[in-house]
């Protein structure tokens, strides 16, 4: 009789080249992304980022043969990923079928959350870089356009279609933007808890006055 253990088992699947390029690349992204967010722009270097993704060079170098490169690449990486993850938890969630001020109110909580995030501190250490830097510069602007476009959509589904269909939905939103970028930024020298924070019933009597928040709820009585 044969023992399991004398079994033969099936062949591993080997991993395409395409496959062990995107991990590796995964890997680097996350090591530059925890350097940039724990050590800042000035300690993050290609051979910081090398030691801390236990890669060759030869690789590191292959994906990203600049430092800047590297660095923009990782804080991007990170927003693209939260971006889905947010989106997701927004359409398969209770949240996702809330409506009206409950609506608009968890929206401007969702938003001002995203402020206390890694990848917010990662992107403001590369746009104090991008300052003084023309080579960041050029490099972080496409990308940080193009990131735009995918906020404006994700921030749309966070509202509901109601709310962001409202002629002023676009100024809302940049005035939101505004002002919790420019908030978030003061927790760099005085940390607190961002729940508590006292800009956030203003930042939501703001949202619902600007975008006639009980009009659209009784008007249509849903939001999702």
């Amino acid at each position: 009789m044969v023992s399991p253990a004398d079994e033969p088992r099936p062949p591993r699947s080997r991993r395409t080249q395409g496959e062990r390029r995107a991990s590796s690349r995964a890997i680097i992204l996350a090591a530059a992304l925890e350097e940039l967010f724990e050590n800042g722009y000035a300690h993050s270097t290609t051979v910081t980022v090398q030691r801390r993704a236990g890669v060759s060079r030869g690789r590191l170098l292959h994906h990203f043969p600049s430092r800047e490169s590297l660095l923009i690449a990782a804080a991007q990486h990170l927003v693209v990923e939260q971006i889905a993850d947010m989106e997701q938890w927004v359409l398969g969630s209770e949240y996702g079928r809330t409506t009206g001020p409950e609506r608009c109110d968890r929206a401007v909580e969702l938003l001002w959350g995203t402020f206390a995030q890694p990848y917010f501190w990662a992107s403001m250490e590369l746009w104090v870089a991008a300052r003084t830097s023309t080579d960041i510069r050029n490099e972080l602007f496409p990308a940080e356009r193009r990131l735009g476009v995918a906020v404006t959509h994700v921030v749309a589904t966070m509202f509901g279609p109601v709310l962001s269909s409202h002629p002023d939905f676009d100024e809302c939103r940049d005035l939101l933007f505004t002002s919790m970028r420019g908030v978030a930024m003061t927790y760099a020298i005085h940390p607190r808890d961002p729940v508590t924070e006292p800009h956030l019933p203003s930042w939501k009597r703001l949202a619902r006055r600007m975008l006639d928040i009980d009009d659209a709820d009784r008007t249509t009585g849903t939001d999702g």
